[in-house]
């Protein structure tokens, strides 16, 4: 007996699905066997590799040091460096100084920025790069773990020197493409004998550590200022909803794989927001004003796509720009490059008409909902 021409249609529908469904599986099943191509080629972490770098992270806070730090870094062929004493006493934080003054403090709970791990920047490196295991080697007449992480084309982008009593970290490099040092920095020398000092609280955190002293301390100050010591107060997630819902451009991702990790407001207003790609490190510091151009004299002063950027090269790489009532001062260790393109890159302070259509039909929810 013939069905009916809708039946038939089901009939011949169910038939196209059943087929369909079994292609499918079978070319899931093939590449469960095969293999997925870009999977294979994609960089992997070694589980080791990766849990010496967080036994450091929390070696930063744990072990008690004192010593020599330095930073070193390159820009077309030359280098600049700056040295600090460093001293670490576990619940206490990390005190910096240079010349018999003490210049900069960090708390226990931001150790690790002095290594360069935290929480954050580790899961931003097992993201962009592949962590292997290196040949250990000696350092500061020291044995140490050597970890490298890896570019997706297996290049070295960067190389950590772990102590291999303690887990600290004692020595790091950042490479570039050419295999060439473009940032190091660590201990000269070191003693892991605990500090006499006694506990000494309540210092802000500093802006002095291993930092030049010809940095704008504001919007409209004179570029040769010296950096000083801010209180800055940790903003959550929360926070920077409502600063973004203000519209304060505050980007989650900038050039070069660059993610926030890090934001907090200083007592003077600004925002201080924290990059990395896990190995580079970019701050961006946005406030509300506009920019003293006259203040900038001896930078170099770049014009593109409208915006201008004032950008000075010394241990630290320096890039000012302003843009709709805000002016971003970016602050890094890497090349000039990167602090150019992240300048270039911000946000330009107007929102787009759906952005604004966005931002109002929140504001209307939120007016309509109590709860």
């Amino acid at each position: 007996m013939t069905g009916t021409p809708s039946t038939a249609c089901d009939r011949r529908g169910r038939r196209r699905t059943v087929i369909a469904g079994g292609l499918a599986g079978a070319l899931a099943l093939a590449c469960v066997l095969a293999g997925d191509p870009g999977a294979a080629r994609r960089p992997r972490s070694d589980p080791a590799a990766v849990r010496l770098l967080r036994a450091a992270a929390d070696a930063a806070r744990r072990v008690p040091y004192e010593g020599r730090r330095f930073l070193t870094t390159w820009n077309r062929g030359r280098s600049a460096t700056s040295r600090v004493t460093a001293e670490h006493t576990p619940g206490d934080g990390v005190r910096y100084g240079s010349g018999g003054a003490t210049e900069g403090y960090l708390p226990d709970a931001s150790a690790g920025d002095a290594t360069g791990f935290t929480a954050g920047t580790l899961a931003l490196l097992t993201r962009n790069y592949s962590v292997v295991r290196g040949s250990d080697a000696t350092i500061l007449g020291r044995r140490a773990s050597v970890v490298e992480a890896r570019r997706h084309d297996g290049t070295p982008a960067g190389r950590f020197w772990l102590d291999a009593e303690t887990g600290l970290l004692l020595h790091r490099e950042l490479i570039d493409a050419t295999g060439r040092p473009v940032i190091t920095s660590g201990f000269s020398e070191i003693s892991f004998t605990a500090p006499d000092a006694a506990p000494r609280r309540g210092r802000s955190r500093g802006s002095a550590v291993d930092g030049p002293a010809d940095s704008p301390s504001s919007a409209n100050a004179a570029p040769n200022s010296a950096a000083t010591a801010l209180l800055e107060e940790p903003l959550d997630a929360r926070a920077l909803d409502g600063l973004k819902r203000r519209g304060w451009p505050v980007p989650k991702r900038l050039p070069g794989h660059l993610t926030l990790y890090d934001a907090r407001r200083e007592a003077g207003g600004a925002v201080h927001l924290s990059y990395s790609d896990g190995l580079a490190s970019v701050s961006v510091f946005v406030q509300r004003g506009a920019l003293d151009t006259g203040a900038f004299t001896g930078w170099k002063k770049t014009v593109r796509h409208g915006r201008t950027v004032f950008c000075r090269e010394s241990l630290r790489r320096w890039a000012v720009a302003a843009s709709g009532g805000y002016v971003f001062t970016v602050l890094t260790d890497a090349p000039q490059s990167t602090a150019e393109a992240v300048a270039f890159d911000l946000p330009r302070g107007s929102d787009s008409f759906w952005t604004r259509l966005a931002r109002g039909v929140r504001r209307l929810a939120s007016a309509a909902d109590p709860f």
